[in-house]
């Protein structure tokens, strides 16, 4: 009988066991990509360079940790792995962006990207609330989204949020410009595959200033990443705001042009006698800041019969303004006008929204001390300019420019920023033209992310000190005319804040739950209902309609004037 060969009872040849070996070490390849990776593991985890839509040297996670449960109700967040990582420059003098991605174990499926604030310089670490978020539902962390941010690619120093420094490096400030952000997305979105082993089914985007801008620029510059933003006061043209900020410093350096807070305190006082009941009610906010606009003039104003103008226009003291005093005021009020085009075509920066706003105003609300950071400060400006401590600054737009001019434009770290006109820059005109290319959000095309079912919801508030309300409107306007009414209309919404300065306010501080509107609109396809935002310090607990921009507030004549449904939108 013949005898078939193989191998014996109990044992395998050697090419079975090299085949079986092969296929094993394929499956554990297979295995270790499909399983969650836990968040200890995560540490030292490497994204290369190919992973990252634009150049850089690779991204590595530099630490992990489990941060427990905390908190209840509203506050509650459940645990998450804190992610912390760096990426690495293609120019070895460029320094690295910092990054932070949060990762909670009951995840929702869902990724929100945070924006930064000012020239940035420290990580948005996502663990917070959106821009005006609502008081009485979690935060994006807290309803279970990963989330994730970035330095955008410098680290402050002592300056925070003004340190500009970072600009005379190339690479540094095309990553403040928005190279950042794809960065950081692309990064955060490996590591959230790696974690979970699936990617985002959405991903919004949640920013206000520098951060509103950056949210802009993210949804122009890269529609197929994100599903929806949320943005607040949003510094879009950042240059160009700069060089209105040149504008005011100059004015406020003059002899005897820098107002006090009690001065301030009068422009405002005298602006809310005047304005406050155009709106139908006298609630101590001006909602009709169209009529406003057009009517008030601080040198022929009175509070209390008194004028508020010094006789003759002199300087005798605190209880009236100075001819200088109400000329800053009025710079604030007017636009910038330029000789010569900007990279978008545009020869102007709107003014500020200035009666009725807080500039730092006298006061014992917790929220004053930020209210006056981000607005006059406490000291004028001058050359060289004052240094930002923890109890005196200048403007916060006059370090802005000093920092710019000297930094980003000039790249002479001893430069005079006050000599620098922007009106008539002379040698530096060409180079002040490029930079705002380089970071103003021209882009008002939005087709693309609204092809993908994308949207956006966008508010400011009417008596912001740092970035100018009209810039907004005129974004607005400029939208509408490059896509027609109705196609914004039906993936975008623009709403004003009456009271609401710039991040925070003791007047009305905002609090609008446009997280859940937003997933709602993308998620549900429910189209935006009337919109509710609260004040938490003012009057805490009143309320105001959110409505469609141009319209405001108008009290109906009747009920409790802290109530919303009190009010109807009307249109100028």
């Amino acid at each position: 009988m013949t005898r078939t060969t193989g191998p014996r009872p109990g044992r395998v040849s050697a090419s079975l066991l090299a085949s079986f070996l092969a296929l094993a070490s394929l499956a554990a390849c297979d295995s270790s990509d499909d399983d969650p990776v836990a968040c200890a593991d995560l540490n030292g985890m490497a994204v290369a360079a190919s992973a990252i839509g634009l150049r850089t040297q690779g991204a590595t996670v530099t630490s992990t940790a489990v941060v427990p449960a905390a908190g209840s109700g509203a506050t509650a967040v459940g645990a998450y792995c804190k992610v912390l990582g760096s990426i690495q420059p293609v120019d070895s003098n460029a320094p690295k962006i910092l990054f932070q991605v949060n990762l909670p174990t009951s995840w929702n499926g869902k990724a929100m990207m945070f924006g930064g604030g000012g020239y940035n310089g420290t990580i948005a670490t996502g663990v917070g609330n959106v821009p005006a978020g609502p008081v009485d539902r979690p935060v994006p962390l807290g309803r279970g989204y990963a989330t994730f941010g970035s330095d955008s690619g410098h680290q402050a120093n002592a300056d925070g949020s003004r340190d500009g420094r970072f600009g005379a490096n190339d690479e540094a400030l095309n990553n403040f410009a928005g190279d950042a952000l794809k960065k950081t997305l692309d990064v955060a979105k490996a590591i959230i595959r790696k974690h979970y082993v699936e990617a985002p089914r959405r991903t919004y985007f949640a920013g206000g200033s520098t951060g509103g801008r950056e949210a802009l620029l993210a949804v122009s510059n890269w529609p197929q990443d994100f599903d929806g933003a949320i943005v607040l006061y949003p510094a879009w043209n950042a240059a160009a705001l700069d060089l209105q900020f040149g504008r005011i410093t100059r004015q406020l350096a003059q002899p005897g042009a820098y107002p006090s807070r009690a001065k301030r305190q009068l422009a405002y006082n005298a602006a809310l006698a005047a304005c406050d009941g155009l709106d139908g009610v006298s609630d101590g906010l001006i909602s009709n800041m169209p009529a406003c606009n057009t009517s008030f003039n601080l040198a022929s104003a009175t509070v209390n019969g008194a004028p508020v103008r010094c006789a003759g226009g002199a300087e005798l003291g605190d209880s009236c303004l100075s001819d200088a005093q109400i000329a800053s005021f009025n710079t604030f009020n007017t636009p910038l006008v330029l000789p010569y085009a900007l990279a978008s075509g545009e020869t102007t920066y709107p003014g500020f929204n200035t009666w009725g706003t807080d500039f730092g105003n006298p006061g014992s609300s917790p929220l004053q001390p930020t209210v006056l950071t981000l607005s006059l400060g406490t000291e004028q400006p001058a050359n060289p300019m004052p240094a930002v401590t923890a109890a005196t600054m200048p403007p916060y737009g006059s370090t802005f420019w000093d920092q710019w001019v000297k930094y980003f434009v000039t790249r002479d770290a001893g430069f005079n920023s006050l000599t620098l006109d922007p009106q008539a820059p002379g040698p530096w005109q060409a180079r002040i033209v490029a930079l705002t290319g380089v970071q103003d959000a021209n882009k008002t095309d939005l087709s693309a992310f609204r092809a993908r079912g994308g949207k956006i919801l966008m508010a400011h508030g009417a008596h912001d000190a740092l970035v100018s309300t009209r810039a907004t409107q005129q974004y607005w306007a400029r939208v509408r005319n490059a896509m027609g009414a109705a196609t914004v209309d039906s993936f975008m919404r623009y709403y004003e804040i009456p009271g609401y300065g710039h991040a925070a306010s003791s007047v009305f501080n905002a609090a609008w739950d446009s997280l859940t509107t937003l997933e709602n609109w993308v998620e549900r396809g429910t189209v935006p209902p009337a919109q509710t935002v609260a004040d938490t310090a003012g009057v805490p607990g009143r309320t105001r309609p959110l409505c469609d921009y141009p319209a405001w507030p108008r009290y109906r004549g009747a009920g409790d004037v802290n109530l919303a449904q009190n009010y109807n939108c009307a249109t100028p």
